[in-house]
């Protein structure tokens, strides 16, 4: 039997989606010219603090990287359960236009029964106007 997850483990990946966001959060708030590579020589300003704003070029790699995979696995995610949900959506449309059919054909068939069903209504006379045909006009 499947159960749910725990609190501990939400918490868990809670954490470590918020430090991720953090994280590239603060990259894209820094500029790029204040980063300074491992490989580079820094300059006198940077080295007064360091471990500040310094990330190596595999690092930054790495970083983007991961966010990389973890957009292309939400788009998985998201495509799955988009190819799962197809068929019941494509159903409900065809169940709606079946319902929306047979409701015409309803209406259409109750005004073609009360016509039927109906008494004749005796003919108005028209004052002024003679409908019937003498034999002599012909």
């Amino acid at each position: 039997m499947m159960r749910g997850r725990t609190r501990h483990e939400e918490d868990e990946q809670s954490r470590a989606l918020y430090q991720l966001s953090a994280l590239v959060l603060n990259l894209l708030r820094s500029p790029l010219s204040s980063l300074t590579f491992s490989d580079e020589v820094p300059p006198l300003a940077a080295s007064r603090r360091p471990g500040l704003g310094q990330i190596s070029p595999a690092g930054f790699a790495s970083l983007l990287l991961g966010i990389s995979l973890a957009l292309m696995l939400c788009g998985s995610v998201t495509f799955f359960i988009g190819f799962v949900l197809m068929p019941w959506v494509l159903g409900l449309v065809m169940l709606f236009y079946v319902a929306g059919i047979l409701s015409s054909l309803s209406v259409f068939g109750r005004s073609i029964l009360c016509y039927a069903t109906a008494p004749p209504s005796p003919r108005k006379d028209i004052p002024g106007q003679s409908w019937s045909v003498s034999a002599s006009s012909a």
